[in-house]
């Protein structure tokens, strides 16, 4: 029954899309938001993107202040019980995310479902609900400004407000998945899941590796087979994984299926679907509107916003969202492409304001994982972690990329590891490849490699560590290199 509703909303997108707009509309027009923007006299989706500008968090943030301290009506017209607490990726402040009930019921839950009901239509021998999955989630608190309002990651979210049978499938026990010292988490996680029957994962691919890691120590086995031999399904996000596959062989020890889900603090947007496809299938009937716009034009009194049935492939967009949790216009920071088009499909290309164009070389965070993937099949390396970000002209050198990499395995050659990262750079940006000839405007990548647990101290000491916390790949500015820098040499 639930496969013939996807094939429904995967075939009509854009009459799935609009009706997705008038339920939203229809449930926010007596909201402090929708009495401010007429919701009550929008007829047409054209008409709405003229009188709702772009929203960024810094602009609905007291009216989110408001709702922490328990006022209600103001962005949705439900209660709002539960934020999704986002890193601010950047600098020290969190953003918290409101999350409704429809938002928990109709996005996270049915998104979640749609992913296993389109597995096993793929896989139909499939044992995956004979075992247990393991889900590598955040932590929770109780809000102390309000004792209704709780707040956490958006995976504890989920996990605190799961229906009680998803707890007979899940492992651990809440008591340790909603832990918030990492350290210690890890631990009892690797204790109370090696003996059990997994059949999948799900988790960050940085978090899910280092768990494995341990795992395998505490056991003394070579392999993951041979803890979970009945292990057929890794669900991975949050950053992209070419980097870290050839890891995921190693550690487990034998093909399983690998599926990319794109679930973020503001919702569930999309999921693989066709390992022919390098995209993922956008979910058009969750409870959630798009809208796309060009990353240069985000900032302009009246950007051109697209609708599905404008999009075009292979071109860069900034995702805006209306959401039945009441994110009205709001930009995510995420960039994406279209891979294909009926089915509409996309591949997270990076964030708006991670990115290095201080030369006009347009390095995006889809490109550098690329190029690392490159330089560590090259040189047999793997890697726990990197960021890179710009060398300036001085008087002495002309300009250049830094790249601070913590390497779990180490080049067997750290030349041909620059020399593959830099052709691989070149091949996949035209502009890099511009800026590059000759070396007159930008020199060679500049690698450094970074202590074991650099990262992790430099994300503890912004209050980040584990979760869905992560360190930004790239930065158009050097003020993370230097943290992570003065932090290595203090290691």
């Amino acid at each position: 029954m639930r496969h013939w509703q996807i094939e429904n909303w995967t075939t009509n997108p854009i009459a799935t899309q609009y009706q997705v707009w008038q339920q939203l509309i229809a449930n926010g027009q007596y909201t402090a938001f929708g009495l401010q923007h007429n919701f009550a006299n929008l007829s047409t989706i054209s008409q709405y993107q003229q009188h709702v500008p772009l929203q960024f968090y810094e602009q609905l943030y007291p009216t989110i202040h408001a709702m922490l301290q328990g006022t209600d009506n103001m962005l949705w017209n439900t209660p709002i019980e539960w934020f999704a607490k986002s890193s601010g990726t950047t600098n020290a402040q969190s953003k918290y995310i409101p999350v409704s009930y429809e938002g928990l019921t109709e996005n996270h839950f049915m998104a979640s479902k749609d992913v296993l009901s389109i597995y096993y239509n793929q896989n139909p021998e499939s044992d995956l609900l004979t075992g247990k999955g393991l889900v590598i989630g955040g932590s929770h608190e109780v809000s102390s400004n309000n004792a209704g309002i709780q707040y956490g990651d958006v995976s504890a979210v989920i996990m605190q407000n799961s229906p009680f049978w998803a707890h007979w499938l899940r492992i651990p026990n809440l008591d340790i998945a909603l832990m918030s010292e990492w350290e210690e988490k890890l631990d009892k996680m690797a204790e109370a899941c090696m003996h059990e029957n997994v059949t999948s994962l799900a988790g960050v691919p940085t978090w899910t590796i280092v768990l494995l890691t341990k795992i395998l120590k505490k056991t003394g086995k070579a392999t993951i087979t041979e803890v979970w031999p009945n292990l057929e399904l890794y669900l991975h996000g949050g950053v992209n994984f070419v980097p870290y596959a050839t890891q995921f062989k190693t550690l487990i020890g034998k093909p399983i299926n690998y599926v990319e889900i794109y679930n973020a603090s503001e919702g569930f947007f999309a999921a693989k679907h066709n390992a022919k496809d390098e995209g993922m299938l956008l979910y058009t009937d969750h409870g959630i509107f798009y809208e796309f716009i060009i990353p240069s034009e985000l900032h302009l009194p009246n950007p051109t916003a697209l609708t599905l049935s404008q999009v075009q492939l292979h071109t860069n967009y900034a995702m805006v969202i209306s959401t039945n949790s009441g994110l009205w216009r709001y930009v995510i920071g995420d960039t994406v492409l279209f891979t294909s088009i009926l089915p509409y499909c996309i591949k997270i290309t990076g964030r708006t304001k991670h990115y290095i164009n201080a030369f006009g070389e347009e390095l995006m965070v889809d490109t550098a994982d690329t190029a690392i993937a490159a330089a560590c099949a090259a040189t047999g390396a793997s890697i726990t972690d990197y960021t890179a970000a710009p060398i300036y002209f001085s008087n002495q050198s002309n300009g250049g990329h830094e790249w601070l990499i913590e390497f779990s395995k180490v080049p067997t050659n750290m030349q041909t590891f620059i020399t593959v990262l830099d052709d691989t750079l070149k091949q996949h940006n035209s502009d890099y490849q511009a800026k590059r000839y000759k070396n007159i405007a930008v020199a060679p990548p500049l690698i450094r490699t970074m202590l074991p647990n650099t990262f992790a101290t430099w994300l503890q000491s912004k209050g980040k560590l584990g979760g869905q916390h992560k360190i930004p790949r790239l930065s158009n500015d050097r003020l993370i290199v230097e943290e992570v820098l003065r932090g290595n040499l203090k290691l």
